[in-house]
């Protein structure tokens, strides 16, 4: 199996065309191609995201004081 890597990017359609360049070697063979999209954010940088907000927050949670609430005429 031969395994050939093409970065390509979508038409804002969403449509994607792909131009591989197999070589004659490979002329009129059948092919599998398996499309996986890129995450928006590096992994890398992912994790280092959680790794500096998990147990960040100092404060207390505290819910707010309601609100009264308004007069409404009874349903018929």
């Amino acid at each position: 199996m031969t395994r050939i890597v093409v970065q390509s990017k979508t038409d804002p359609d969403g449509t994607l065309h792909l131009d591989v360049p197999l070589g004659r070697d490979l002329a009129n063979r059948e092919v599998s191609i398996t499309i996986e999209s890129e995450p928006s954010v590096p992994q890398q940088e992912y994790l280092e995201f959680l790794q500096a907000t998990a147990g960040a927050w100092q404060g207390d949670f505290e819910r707010p004081t309601p609100t009264q609430s308004e007069e409404r005429d009874a349903w018929p």
